[in-house]
């Protein structure tokens, strides 16, 4: 009995020990930001609180302060801990194997460049707001046709 036992010990050591780099790349990849802060009304103290310091700040020549935020957008804890999650699952499935496949998955996948730039009114709050690098467009609402709303507005009658 003690025979399996060990075996089963072995095993388990052995597959803790191949599991490597895609497991702790997928876990320590950088955290999503909240890019919904960017727009006006939303006071200076909260960007730096979320994106840290600007990559450039300056006053211009209309009086008013702008500054350059640019960032890597990351990814939520859930989607890193269930890719961390699958790495392991396909590295222990695989007896490590897996690695030549998931270390460069979590390489090309390592977040997403971002940089937005804001102009503040005299009190520090947002009044205008700049995309210069995103990465996945905000999503639009499908425009409706005519004939949809003329459709729609025969039924309400």
């Amino acid at each position: 009995m003690a025979k399996p036992l060990l075996g089963a010990v072995a095993v388990g050591l052995l597959a803790l020990w191949l599991t490597g780099c895609s497991v702790y790349m997928a876990v320590t990849q950088p955290n999503i930001k909240r890019t919904e802060l960017f727009k006006p009304g939303t006071h200076r103290d909260e960007l730096l609180v979320e994106f840290g310091h600007p990559a450039e700040s300056e006053i211009r020549k209309d009086g008013k302060k702008y500054e350059l935020f640019s960032f890597v957008q990351g990814y939520s804890t859930g989607a890193k801990a269930g890719r961390a999650i699958l790495h392991s699952a396909a590295d222990v499935i695989t007896f490590g194997l897996w690695e030549v496949v998931g270390t460069p998955t979590e390489m090309v996948f390592d977040g997403s460049e971002e940089a937005f730039e804001v102009r503040y009114d005299k009190n520090d709050v947002v009044d205008r707001v700049r995309v210069l690098k995103r990465a996945t467009p905000p999503k639009k609402k499908p425009a409706r046709s005519k004939a949809t709303s003329t459709a729609r507005h025969e039924r309400e009658r």
